[in-house]
């Protein structure tokens, strides 16, 4: 059996060697050494290695360099590339996982950390490239057996507690999650020139979101941040997609998905286009509260002026004078920084 090749690029001496010495002992490894970034990429295009292992801190280029370059070659940007880093700084980490790499060791790390750092690299890549056909069974599979499946891929996912009023990912981004909800409210958002925010979704607990660009394969157009404290799944395209592949009939829940989100902004750019801020300010106010339950007619919701202005397409100014109105209709109340809704039904039926 063909021997696994391996690139190290490490400019310290000492760990690169007995890294390669780890990696040979086992048998399984052939393995490849560069001392810096640039020679590594040379070495990484020439000999398209089976997985790469990579130092942050280098002179020149450093690792960010390494990954970034290798992801615009054809031929390197789908191997397996694990960071090695004595940074474990969580903004270092976070950059090197949205960067595209697929693992990353922090320094000191012992033989077996490596070691099974590695073989789970290969068996996830043997997974995802697997080439055999779907079965009938993966092509017919009810809602209960969707709904099940795309919980345990949120199960999976590394769990974030992400503050309020936090960005989660910024237009222009290059998407490597789909996000799932285990607890609080996620806000999508368009930014105007002159600094105004236009929202464009709520998502709540147990909703995905940030599927349309991972799909497309494509930048996010739009921004996200939290309205609430949040516990939030981050599910790596990989598995993502492995899951489809997989489970091709999964496919249908998510279209539903996805067009239920198009559904929803259709709606709010006709409602910008048609109605009077009146109505908008109250569909705003419906949407907050339909996403915060579907159970009840009085609902209390916790919005900012803010949030609720660029749900809503309107100023601040204007979301305080609407408010006070609704009040006086005695539609709703205020409740020191929430907003108690007498009746969903009514604010949904109002007037132009």
């Amino acid at each position: 059996m063909e021997k696994r090749k391996i690139l190290i690029i490490e400019d310290n001496s000492d760990i690169r060697e007995s890294t390669a010495e780890i990696l040979e002992l086992t048998g399984e490894y052939s393995v490849l050494v560069a001392e810096e970034g640039k020679t590594g990429v040379d070495m990484a295009i020439k000999h398209k290695p089976d997985l790469i292992l990579c130092d942050i801190m280098m002179p020149e280029l450093d690792g960010y360099g390494v990954l970034y370059m290798l992801s615009k070659h054809e031929n390197t940007q789908q191997i397996p590339f694990i960071f090695l880093t004595a940074k474990a700084e969580k903004a270092d980490l976070r950059k090197a996982m949205e960067m595209g790499a697929d693992d990353y060791l922090t320094k000191p790390f012992d033989d077996m950390e490596l070691l099974n750092a590695i073989e789970s690299r290969f068996k996830k890549r043997a997974q995802i490239q697997v080439k055999t056909e779907p079965s009938m069974d993966s092509l017919r599979l009810d809602e209960q057996e969707q709904a099940y499946l795309l919980q345990d891929l949120a199960d999976h996912g590394r769990i974030k507690n992400i503050k309020k009023k936090q960005t989660i990912y910024e237009a222009g981004d290059t998407p490597v999650y789909v996000y799932y909800i285990k607890k609080g409210k996620v806000r999508s958002f368009l930014n105007y020139k002159d600094g105004r925010e236009l929202s464009t979704n709520i998502y709540v607990e147990s909703q995905f979101f940030g599927l349309e660009s991972v799909l497309l394969n494509d930048k996010y157009g739009d921004n996200s941040a939290t309205l609430e404290d949040a516990e939030i799944a981050l599910i790596h395209k990989d598995n993502f997609f492995e899951l489809l592949y997989k489970k091709p009939g999964i496919a249908s829940k998510l279209i539903k998905v996805l067009s239920q989100n198009i559904r929803e902004k259709e709606e709010q750019m006709l409602g910008f286009a048609y109605d009077s801020v009146r109505k908008r300010v109250a569909n705003a106010l419906v949407n907050v509260a339909e996403k915060s339950t579907t159970e009840f007619d009085e609902v209390t919701i916790k919005i900012s002026r803010d949030d609720l202005a660029a749900l809503a397409g309107t100023a601040n100014e204007t979301i305080s004078r609407m408010l006070a109105d609704f009040k006086d209709e005695k539609l709703l109340t205020k409740e020191g920084n929430a907003i108690r809704i007498f009746s969903v039904n009514r604010l949904k039926n109002i007037k132009q």
